[in-house]
């Protein structure tokens, strides 16, 4: 198992982002979480394979149509946290 901390910036708030990453990390069978971070800025938590990660990751840098995402800031995580589902955090 892997974790990892993305920080996406860009046009990312206010189009659907987060729930973009839900339902992608939901039919991947991903947990974790995302959310809207008070710069502008989307923050999400994944666990699991590493692979699967890496999908979750090519589609996060499409993101939905109605946005347009500039940078997406990778940091692999030392510790796998426990979460149950993926779920979207305010």
């Amino acid at each position: 198992m892997s974790s990892v901390r993305i920080f996406v910036s860009g046009v990312v708030q206010g189009v659907g982002f987060r729930y973009f990453v839900v339902a992608h990390a939901r039919n991947l069978k991903l947990t974790g979480w995302a959310r809207n971070l008070p710069d502008g800025r989307v923050e999400v938590e994944a666990v699991g394979e590493r692979g699967i990660i890496d999908e979750l990751i090519k589609k996060i840098r499409v993101g939905p149509m109605a946005a347009h995402v500039a940078s997406v800031n990778i940091e692999w995580l030392e510790k796998d946290p426990a979460y149950q589902g993926f779920e979207t955090r305010y």
